[in-house]
């Protein structure tokens, strides 16, 4: 937003530091840095550079050319039990957005 714009926003009843935060550029992602360092979050992200490229391909296959949103997006976490000790499933849920061509 627009100086302008934030303070406008911050009448409605905010304290003055949200026009500040409202002029922000908002940043994807939690991570201070490209790599991560703490290693649970570093093999998600091995899993994705690894693995990202097939998921892609599979999920193109599976529905045609376009994206999973993670606008509507949701994940389960859970915890399998095995004969070679416990495994962690995480499972993402997101909308298919098809590309459209103008």
């Amino acid at each position: 937003m627009s100086a302008e714009e934030a303070d406008a926003v911050v009448d409605l009843d905010l304290d003055s530091e949200a026009a500040q935060a409202l002029q922000e550029i908002p940043m994807r992602g939690s991570l201070d840095q490209d790599v991560p360092v703490d290693p649970t979050i570093y093999r998600i992200h091995e899993i994705t550079q690894v693995y990202g490229t097939t998921i892609k391909a599979l999920i193109n296959e599976e529905f045609g050319d376009g994206i999973m949103s993670a606008i509507t997006f949701s994940m389960d976490f859970e915890r399998e039990d095995t004969d070679h000790g416990p495994k962690v499933k995480i499972t993402y849920r997101g909308t298919f957005l098809p590309y459209t061509w103008s």
